[in-house]
């Protein structure tokens, strides 16, 4: 299924009934990874699975977004299809987008970050070397002489020092890629007064489970469950687990449902 919103095409899958459920992948993702959750779920629940703008059959945004602008598309999403106080589950890149929300206290119902992004990491020297070697290389590439002779250079550079999501990203997604991991949304976490669940990959290396940890300490609500021998995608390592913690966390939303 397709929906218009600020002329970009956003694809979507929804099915059950119930209470509703938005799942937000994340970075490099489609609403195919969430697969196994989706289809689970939907015994119990609406859900509503989302291709973010840029991913999958999703068309990228036409202008640098941030985080907030993801935001203001899922809350038109949410508007123009008239979902009530949806309950929220995001990972990674999606957790950026359900805390912006979330935050805003935009009737939301619940809210579950799955090795959520968000906290600004603290930056090794290394990151920092590589960081300044780029800089020094695209200002000497881009002196006239040898302008014509190293254009490839600073891509391959780019290539070579970026992370893998950066490397993966084309276009205008590179450039919201290195806006949306330079936010910080620590500031935000108070101000979300819904129950939340956090759920972390005890191996988790691109978000680690001091986030989580720090998360679970400044969101009023909060709870943390870690799984064991799990990483970055802790909800597909060990997806029954994962699945019995959330059936667990929205028990009393199904029984509600069940007994309309």
């Amino acid at each position: 299924m397709n929906l218009k919103i600020n002329e970009l095409e956003i694809n979507y899958q929804m099915s059950g009934q119930g209470q509703a459920i938005l799942l937000l992948h994340g970075w490099g993702a489609d609403l195919y990874s969430f697969k196994s959750v989706y289809d689970t779920l939907s015994i119990d629940f609406c859900v509503y699975a989302i291709d973010l703008p840029g991913f999958g059959q999703s068309t990228p945004p036409k202008t640098v977004w941030n985080t907030q602008d993801y935001a203001n598309c899922i809350k038109q999403f949410i508007q123009q299809l008239n979902i009530k106080n949806p309950i929220l589950i995001g990972h990674s890149f999606g957790g950026r987008i359900a805390i912006r929300l979330a935050a805003a206290q935009e009737q939301m119902t619940k809210l579950i970050l799955v090795d959520s992004a968000g906290i600004k990491p603290k930056r090794t020297s290394s990151y920092y070397l590589k960081i300044y070697l780029y800089k020094f290389i695209k200002k000497i590439v881009t002196l006239p002489l040898l302008n014509s002779i190293f254009n490839s250079f600073v891509e391959r550079a780019k290539r070579k020092l970026g992370s893998t999501d950066y490397q993966n990203a084309n276009g205008i997604m590179r450039d919201i890629l290195i806006t949306v991991v330079n936010e910080d949304l620590t500031i935000l976490l108070s101000k979300i007064t819904i129950p939340t669940l956090l759920i972390w990959g005890e191996h988790d290396q691109a978000t680690p489970v001091s986030d989580g940890q720090l998360m679970e300490k400044l969101i009023p609500n909060a709870g943390l469950v870690v799984l064991k021998n799990a990483g970055h995608f802790s909800y597909l390592d060990k997806l029954n687990e994962f699945l019995l913690i959330i059936d667990n966390f929205l028990q009393r939303d199904k029984i509600v449902i069940s007994n309309e």
